[in-house]
Parts: structure tokens; sequence; C-alpha cells
């Protein structure tokens, strides 16, 4: 089975051929015809996860699909052959740059009807990510502020949609060239991050979702209203993060030092920080396919690599300048 792999950390990402997906008893194996590119995938190469996310070399990459179901486990309930389907496998399963993969039921979801296979598989790590962190974790309601950094990319176009349908009122950073692009996704207040200094322009928020971390997150805790939270899917990760993936207490120790600080300048301020890893979860990709199919959300492809391309659709990920999500696709 054709695959695309990472040997070593730091190194190329290679075309090989790897053994076909081993089906368990819950598992549906998904011929697949479409892949989303995020930056995690280039982050899993070059080792910025090893230390948390480790993974035994060689690994696929590749962290949404879209495809047919081929095949089931014995145990599986809610799938049949034909189903279209759509995941972000879990954190310990990825592998979606490849022929095949095969993904735990309840990762799993029927695709979204109203849209085709590319726009499905740019959905499911940043819709997840969207869900996780404004309804999960941030418990948006109508009528709060919320500033969502990045708009016009993977996370953003989607959070911003998000948030518009529950109820918010919505600010977002994006280049000038992309103001008018994010207004039409619901943007109430655009910031051109190139001339201006959104921590100048907002204050009183109940909400920052932070995909750039660093200096970018430290100001926006210094926009959010008392008892208001930043939530950072950047990092730095936080002692929460390291109990829930059950890291050993060294480990946990460490991460709680690299968090400390933008910790302490939250609880200074009056706010709160909070690291966010998505989790696969199949139950939350169906709340989004009904989003999907009513109108309330709409992916953003902005550009579509062929299989054999997929090596440069991974290197393209660090120059950036895609709106919404690029996609490898298997004709």
């Amino acid at each position: 089975m054709r695959a695309f792999v990472v040997s070593k950390y730091k190194g190329p990402l290679q075309e090989v051929d790897v053994p076909e997906p081993v089906v368990g008893e819950h598992d549906v194996l998904v011929q697949v015809q479409a892949a989303g590119l995020n930056m995690l995938d280039e982050k899993i190469r070059a080792g910025e996860f090893k230390q948390i996310l480790p993974y035994k070399l060689p690994q696929i990459l590749g962290n949404d699909v879209a495809g047919t179901v081929i095949g089931v486990g014995p145990r599986v309930q809610e799938f049949a052959l034909g189903d279209q389907v759509y995941a972000r496998p879990d954190k310990d399963r990825i592998g979606t740059f490849a022929e095949r993969i095969a993904v735990a039921e309840a990762d799993l979801a029927l695709k979204p009807v109203s849209v085709d296979i590319e726009e499905a598989a740019s959905l499911p790590l940043v819709a997840l990510t969207a869900w996780q962190a404004l309804v999960e974790k941030g418990n948006v309601q109508p009528g709060q502020r919320v500033l969502i950094h990045a708009g016009a990319g993977g996370v953003g176009t989607i959070a911003i949609q998000l948030a518009k349908h529950l109820g918010a009122t919505v600010a977002t950073t994006v280049s000038g060239g992309n103001a008018d692009f994010v207004r039409e996704l619901g943007a109430d207040s655009v910031i051109d991050y190139r001339t201006q200094d959104f921590e100048q322009l907002l204050d009183g928020y109940d909400l920052v979702l932070d995909s750039l971390g660093g200096q970018n997150l430290e100001k926006s805790l210094r926009v959010l209203r008392p008892g208001g939270k930043a939530i950072g899917i950047a990092g730095p990760p936080d002692p929460a993060f390291a109990r829930e993936v059950g890291l050993n207490p060294v480990l946990r120790l460490a991460i709680a030092g690299i968090s400390g600080k933008i910790r302490r300048r939250a609880k200074r301020l009056g706010v709160t920080y909070e690291f966010l890893f998505m989790r696969a979860s199949g139950d939350q990709l169906r709340e989004i396919t009904a989003l999907v199919d009513s109108g309330v959300l709409r992916p953003v492809v902005g550009r579509v690599f062929d299989f054999d391309q997929t090596v440069q659709a991974v290197q393209s990920l660090e120059r950036g300048g895609i709106r919404g999500k690029a996609v490898v696709t298997r004709a």
C-alpha cells in the first residue's frame, strides 16, 4: 500500500510501500479519497511534539480523512460497506496520507451530504478544535465577545462561523487582504495584524482562541475581561493536558514549568489560560455534520493537491498563505 511516512524526526517525508492496515473488532477500514493538511503534520515531522506525543517511527502522517468504507470489524454497528465517512483518527492512530486506513468506529462519522469529498476531508481536525474550544472549554453564550486569531486559517474559518452560530460577537486578526473574506464568514470586527495592534483596539472580551502562541498569547490575556479565558492551541501545554494524556511525573513537572509563566500572568490579570490539544470524537463530528448540512458551517478549501504531490503539499504548510485548508486528493 502506498503511503507517505516520516522515518526520523526532522527527516524528509517519503513515499514508501507499507503493509495493509490491521482492522480490529471495532475498526472501520476506509479507502482514503481525500486527506486534509494541518500544521500538526509538519510539527510531528519536525519532532516538535515528540516529548508529549511520541510516535514509533517510521510513522505515516496525516490527521484528517474522508473516504469510503471498504471493510468493517465484526463488532462495528454503525457503518456499512459503501458509506461515505470522515474522521480525525485518534492521535495514536494517525496516518491518512495513505491509500487506506483503519479508524475506530467511535472516531468516525458519515460525511456531510452537502459537501464534496475534499471539503469533508478539510473539516475534522479544525472543526473539532473549534467545537472543543468554543463549546466545551469556552462555553460560549449569546452576547459574549470572542476573539479568534488567524481568522483566515483552517481553525479560524470554522471558529468564526461556529462562534457566530453560538450568538457571540466575533473579532478576528488577519492580513488586510483577507478582511472582506472573514467578514463574509461572520466576523464583526477585523484587525489587520500587519498594521494594527489588536491589544490597543480590543478590551473586555470573554474568550480568546489563540493559534499563534508566544507574545500573541501574552497580549491576548490583556484584552480579556476579569474572569475571561484564553484557549491556546499552539501551546504551551498545561498540567491539565499532561494529566489527560497520561504523561509520566517527570514530563508533568516539565510541562508545569513550561506553562508556568503564562499561567501566572493570567492569574495576576484575573483571567485563565488553558491549552487545547483536540481529541477525536465521532459524536462531535455528527454534531458538526448537522451544522454543515443545515448551512451553518461551510468548509473553506484553499488548495487541492494530488496524492502524488503529498510531499510538496506538506512542505507548503510552512509557507502559509492558504485560506482555510489545503487538501490532498486521490482520484
